[in-house]
């Protein structure tokens, strides 16, 4: 099915998704979560250093992974308007997603200044370096779109949650919190406007999830140095391996969106869906090695603590 039918079909139930978005959200304002008792000018010649109470820096490269991947909403709403079109209920979707996504940026910008938790000049040096460049992903189908902006959707709302769970401060963690309620009602959208596109175009769900699932890549390419932070994240369990086959790929692709169960296929969308699977499974075997070294490595430090 080509873009411009599936998408003509998909618009009932983009109105009705719309609808119950704005059902199940509540208003919210990013000032009110801030901390702002906490805050104090700079000097103009005044050099950044941790302070005592910072979080941890593997904390610190989560958040200014989270936060530049937010500030990056100008490319992503391109992406979004580009790939479903900004008329009708599919442009007051990117309309109102557009809008609720511009509150994160804000929010976790001015903690993170309150709270002088990062580098203020590095944190605005590689804002620029990030819109600047613009680099997002880019699907060549619409159903690709609503593949890969469900996974995104979902591995935010995973990385936004971990990292706060990770911070020590109360306002911190309500922060990121209030961030991933919004990515998770996005995330909802999209899971389910996928869903509905797979009834009408099973073999071309099939063909568009391959290489979205085996090419799949964690929100925030493009920022500086963004391999080296990942691996920080990764290391801290913020998002990794075994996070994304255990709440993304089991749960959404296998279980909601039951690959297995599709029937009607054509050859090629067969042979696609076990291709996938067989990845899935050896993703899978990665993921327990992954939980078991950390759980090995996490006794291991209980010892040492014990000593």
């Amino acid at each position: 099915m080509d873009d411009a039918r599936l998408l003509h079909e998909l618009e009932p139930t983009v109105e009705s998704l719309v609808e119950r978005h704005y059902s199940k959200t509540k208003e919210w304002f990013p000032h009110r979560l801030v901390p702002w008792s906490r805050a104090r000018d700079f000097d103009d010649e005044e050099i950044w250093v941790v302070p005592d109470d910072a979080p941890p820096a593997p904390v610190r490269s989560a958040l200014f992974v989270n936060l530049l991947t937010e500030d990056n909403l100008p490319y992503y709403s391109m992406e979004i308007h580009r790939a479903f079109g900004g008329d009708g209920a599919w442009g007051e979707w990117a309309r109102r997603w557009t809008a609720e996504e511009g509150r994160h940026s804000i929010v976790i910008r001015d903690y993170l200044t309150v709270t002088r938790a990062l580098d203020p000049v590095e944190l605005e040096r590689a804002r620029m370096a990030q819109v600047s460049g613009g680099i997002v992903p880019h699907p060549v189908s619409a159903m690709r779109g609503m593949i890969y902006v469900t996974m995104q959707e979902l591995a935010t709302v995973i990385s936004h949650l971990n990292t706060g769970k990770l911070l020590t401060d109360p306002a911190g963690y309500e922060v990121m919190k209030r961030v991933s309620v919004d990515e998770n009602f996005h995330y909802l959208f999209y899971r389910d406007i996928t869903s509905a596109a797979i009834e009408l175009d099973p073999s071309g769900f099939v063909l568009a999830l391959e290489p979205e699932v085996v090419g799949f890549a964690m929100p925030g390419v493009g920022i500086p140095n963004f391999d080296q932070h990942a691996k920080v994240i990764a290391n801290a369990g913020v998002y990794d391996f075994a996070l994304h086959h255990d709440k993304i790929l089991q749960p959404v692709v296998l279980r909601h969106w039951k690959l297995e169960e599709l029937t009607g296929l054509t050859d090629e969308a067969e042979q696609a869906r076990e291709r996938i699977l067989k990845y899935i499974t050896r993703l899978g075997k990665v993921a327990t090695r992954l939980k078991n070294k950390r759980a090995r490595e996490a006794e291991e430090a209980k010892q040492l603590e014990a000593v």
